[in-house]
């Protein structure tokens, strides 16, 4: 079980991309979007990186701050968190990867 977690906009960055390859390439991973990441969740963006067929496989989940500072809504597939959740994360998950 790997926890991943990406910073960039899939606008100027492929590492979302590569990101939710690996993620759902295996069984019990997770995705953290923070940052500019939480950008994929604008229906357009989400739409073309398929991110409701990725959470059939792989849990979404992206920080709240990040999101709140955007002006952003989680959608109903992605569990939004805060800070002690992030940490939880990390915990519950025996690995994590950080795509920079």
């Amino acid at each position: 079980m790997t926890l991943h977690i990406c910073n960039k906009s899939p606008t100027e960055s492929a590492a979302l991309q590569s990101c939710l390859k690996v993620a759902c390439a295996g069984s019990g991973n997770a995705v953290l979007l923070i940052e500019d990441a939480v950008y994929a969740l604008l229906p357009a963006l989400a739409k073309s990186l398929g991110l409701h067929a990725t959470s059939a496989n792989t849990k979404l989940y992206a920080l709240k701050d990040d999101l709140t500072a955007r002006g952003l809504r989680p959608t109903a597939d992605v569990t939004p968190v805060d800070y002690a959740e992030f940490v939880r994360l990390c915990v519950v998950h025996s690995n994590s990867h950080s795509w920079y």
